[in-house]
């Protein structure tokens, strides 16, 4: 899928920029912190302790092991912390709940770091926490078939707003909140030391900086930038763009994905849509698909996508490349009366948080409308959301209207999600943003 936050080289379709800037213009802005009504954190005592102080009540999702504590549930901050200060959050009557990194720009106001009281915040600390991370993906023995994983992934491993990805040689780090951006070249040596990788490059340019109030940052933190970088995953090669690329260069989200896509696709005429640098579409060419019409509106995007279709050998006389926003091609070809067998639509972002969520499910549901319409009897849908703002459930029905809309009757037979390097706390369901369906129209 290709996204479209910043002038970097891939885009995503204009029609896709469009939609969101009506949702800007006819709704909350998209860097806007908080939403109406919120309540803000009173001041406390400047000579304070510092400490953040919870209202009355308003502890609940901390005992339940929660990490964000929103600014509506503060009553006040005691002393004067600075961004990204790791703070004590105490509840109404003074009783320690949790050490958190204080982030006084965002609606989220602190992220917790742990609810031990003796637990002291340190390097040492979030040594122990990388490197409890990195073991958790050497027991997934993930290298054996990929040469790209992500190593962190945020609050699921204890490092809120940290995401480190592997690729071969090269971790790329994105930080997103301002807890990290504290002890960024502290980490940066860690990882050093305990991945010792040729390069470590930072690609802090998500929304979730700004809304952090931190500025975009991309660029080499330690070592030196190969020429080219490449992942090899399941025997198939890609060329990764960690500079100018989506998220961190891959979706290395999709790998299990796109590993069910080529099981599915054999003998099917396949259509892909947001197909970015081609990931589901080379799977689909290697497990015998027919054909594959591949469509993204980022033309370095489909030129990496040729690319990598000739580093696997793949035959190129089954594979069409189309630079076109998505919803007008996909009305283009309902219009010329085409259909397919199997119809992937893995799109961006539509809606970064739940204040996007009623504008974002129009986007979804004119994608997966005009899907459906272009399947053939008993053909087979893959769709996805990456959108935190949109729910498994939210998301289910939203297609379910569009098949209804369509006309057509569809069973579910995949509940997709990330790959198991991008675990999810459980208390923590937020970090389930990923979710995906295969469906099957029946004939």
């Amino acid at each position: 899928m290709t996204s479209q936050k910043h002038k970097t080289t891939h885009r995503s379709s204009q029609g896709n920029r469009d939609f969101r800037n009506r949702t800007k213009r006819s709704g909350q802005a998209a860097g806007e912190q908080k939403p109406r009504g919120a309540a803000q954190p009173h001041t406390g005592m400047a000579t304070a302790q510092p400490a953040i102080i919870l209202k009355a009540g308003r502890e609940k999702s901390l005992l339940r092991k929660h990490p964000w504590i929103f600014s509506g549930a503060v009553e006040r901050i005691d002393g004067t912390p600075a961004s990204g200060a790791t703070l004590p959050v105490r509840d109404a009557a003074g009783n320690f709940l949790a050490w958190a990194a204080y982030s006084p720009a965002s609606q989220i106001t602190a992220r917790v770091w742990s609810w031990r009281e003796a637990e002291a915040i340190d390097a040492e600390f979030l040594r122990n926490r990388i490197a409890n991370a990195l073991a958790a993906r050497a027991e997934l023995k993930l290298a054996d078939n990929s040469s790209g994983m992500r190593l962190i992934h945020a609050e699921s491993d204890g490092l809120p707003g940290l995401i480190v990805d592997r690729y071969s040689e090269v971790l790329v780090m994105q930080i997103g909140s301002a807890g990290v951006e504290r002890w960024r070249d502290t980490i940066a040596d860690m990882l050093q030391a305990l991945c010792k990788p040729v390069c470590i490059y930072e690609r802090s340019d998500s929304d979730a900086r700004e809304l952090e109030g931190l500025e975009i940052r991309n660029g080499i933190l330690r070592g030196t930038l190969p020429e080219n970088v490449e992942v090899i995953e399941h025997g198939l090669r890609f060329k990764v763009d960690v500079a100018a690329g989506q998220k961190t260069g891959f979706y290395l989200d999709q790998r299990d994905n796109r590993a069910l896509t080529g099981a599915l696709a054999r003998d099917k005429e396949v259509l892909n849509c947001f197909c970015y640098t081609g990931g589901f579409s080379l799977y689909a060419l290697r497990g015998g698909a027919k054909s594959v019409l591949s469509i993204d509106a980022s033309g370095d995007a489909l030129r990496i996508a040729e690319e990598n279709l000739a580093r696997n050998g793949l035959d190129a006389t089954r594979a069409e490349w189309q630079e076109a926003d998505v919803f007008q091609a996909l009305r283009k070809l309902r219009d010329q009366g085409r259909s397919f067998d199997f119809i992937i639509l893995d799109p961006p972002k539509f809606a970064p948080t739940a204040a996007f969520a009623e504008k974002a499910a129009r986007g979804y549901k004119d994608i997966n409308l005009l899907g459906f319409k272009l399947l053939r009897p008993g053909g087979l849908l893959a769709t996805y959301s990456c959108s935190g703002g949109i729910s498994e459930d939210l998301f289910q029905k939203i297609i379910a209207g569009a098949a209804l809309d369509a006309g057509v009757d569809a069973q579910i037979v995949h509940r997709l999600h990330a790959s198991v390097d991008h675990p999810v706390l459980l208390s923590f369901p937020e970090g389930a943003y990923l979710k995906g369906l295969v469906l099957r129209v029946s004939a």
